[in-house]
């Protein structure tokens, strides 16, 4: 093999060896004898590659012009719609396709749409893409110039629906999935480049194999509103994203949220508190052991924010648990089965880890109509802690005492006993009725008509009843 052979069977493109070689020729001829054929070659190697990417992630929109490999997820419709100023309608067929590192929509025309809508592509092939890529509706998408199969590529993703959580893959189209819903948040605008108003919102679903975040965009970000935590639903037709190492499972105008009278069940998989770190992302659940009201603050750019503490407590410890903006007016009391997912572990109020909920976590009412298993971790398990230890906890609900029983009771020969006096000292973590104290180690639910303020320390002494502390005193 000679050297303009080796250098064009390197090359990965539609121009024939014989177009190649005369290419090469006038390149010689346009640099005036500075360049043999082999430099020329090159050159013209070096032209033809450009745009070439190696993963659908490299694709990014501004792109003049790229190439790269793609597997086939699905194919739409074809459709039809009027150019201005001229007399017969355009049409264009999307295909979804994917790699693995990322999905992409490609955007056929004309001609081409119609060879696809008469069977020419079909799910699962692999193209050699080159086109020129944009920011489209709903997300990334490419402009083809032209696709041509690849037999001997391959691709190691699998076209079809997920039936689970755990089964979802990167790249997935076509996505059928029924799962519960969990949580949601509030409907988000934000501009698009060619100046319309995008919509987008979310909700995170979840099955028996785990839990998926959901992002629902334009007229389907009204399903975000319409459906209430513990809704069994089925998404049809949507498809897999990745966002910050995460998958996503999201729903265009092609695809639909629908309720199903079908029962769905979601079971917790939590980290244990005792062992979670700073700067851990992890899941909790467990008991609330205390509620603070919410509180307002103003943030640097003048818009008002608001957080309310929670204190979340399961096998192996507690935590508190800060929920930011929309998730602080969830209604959550003492005694509530939560799942708080998701969370940031953080240094929080004197030196204690603090759990923060953001925007990005999920707080799920566990109690709160949803169809949830039982956790599968038992109380001790080194792996897991869950809410299994709480199953036989007479009041799972009110808040821990160590300092303390019940006031009074009766001893073995059935005679009454004396009422036991208990003095506690903490923090006041939340006011009203009742008063609920925090020392570090354990909360303290106390009934008293003194006046306390969030934060102050005192001391409490009085008798047990019924899981409270009756204060005689306060100093």
């Amino acid at each position: 093999m000679g050297a303009i052979e080796d250098i064009y069977a390197d090359l990965e493109t539609d121009v024939s060896e014989e177009e190649f070689r005369e290419a090469v020729k006038e390149k010689v001829e346009q640099m005036g004898g500075l360049a043999d054929e082999e430099t020329a070659a090159m050159l013209l190697a070096h032209e033809l590659n450009e745009g070439e990417v190696e993963t659908i992630a490299d694709v990014e929109p501004g792109m003049d012009e790229v190439k790269f490999l793609a597997k086939v997820m699905a194919v739409g419709d074809l459709k039809t719609f009027e150019r201005d100023g001229e007399d017969e309608d355009g049409r264009v067929i999307n295909v979804e396709a994917a790699d693995e590192t990322a999905s992409i929509r490609l955007a056929f025309w004309d001609g081409q749409a119609v060879d696809i809508d008469e069977g020419a592509l079909d799910v699962g092939d692999v193209l050699r893409v080159k086109g020129r890529p944009k920011e489209g509706y709903n997300g990334l998408e490419v402009s083809v110039d032209k696709a041509e199969p690849d037999e001997d590529a391959t691709i190691d993703v699998e076209p079809g629906d997920g039936s689970s959580v755990e089964s979802l893959t990167m790249g997935q189209s076509d996505v059928s999935l029924r799962g519960l819903v969990l949580d949601t948040d509030s409907i988000r605008t934000f501009d698009r480049d060619d100046g319309s108003e995008g919509r987008v919102s979310n909700l995170t679903l979840g099955d028996e194999t785990g839990r998926v975040r959901v992002t629902m965009w334009d007229d389907r970000a009204d399903r975000a509103e319409e459906l209430a935590p513990g809704t069994a639903v089925e998404v049809v037709d949507g498809y897999v994203r990745e966002r910050d190492g995460a998958l996503e499972l999201h729903v265009g105008d092609e695809g639909a949220i629908d309720e199903i009278d079908e029962a769905v069940d979601f079971e917790p998989d939590a980290d244990p508190i005792e062992r979670v770190e700073i700067g851990d992302t992890v899941d909790i659940a467990g008991v609330v052991r205390s509620t603070d009201p919410v509180r307002t603050f103003d943030r640097d750019d003048g818009s008002e924010g608001q957080v309310r503490n929670v204190r979340v407590q399961d096998a192996t410890g507690d935590i508190r648990v800060a929920l930011w903006g929309d998730k602080a007016d969830k209604d959550i009391a003492p005694g509530d089965e939560i799942l708080v997912a998701d969370v940031e572990i953080q240094d929080g109020w004197q030196d204690d880890k603090e759990a923060s909920a953001n925007w990005a976590s999920t707080v799920v009412v566990l109690d709160d109509g949803t169809n949830v298993g039982s956790a599968p971790a038992q109380s001790g398990d080194d792996e897991h802690a869950g809410l299994a230890s709480f199953a036989g906890d007479g009041d799972s609900g009110g808040a821990s005492s160590g300092a303390g029983s019940s006031a009074s009771g009766t001893d073995d020969s059935g005679g009454v006993q004396a009422a036991e006096q208990v003095e506690f000292t903490g923090t006041v973590v939340q006011t009203g009725d009742p008063v609920v104290l925090d020392d570090g180690e354990e909360t303290m639910s106390v009934e008293t008509n003194e006046r306390v303020q969030l934060g102050q320390e005192i001391t409490v002494r009085g008798v047990m009843d019924d899981g409270r502390l009756d204060a005689d005193d306060v100093f």
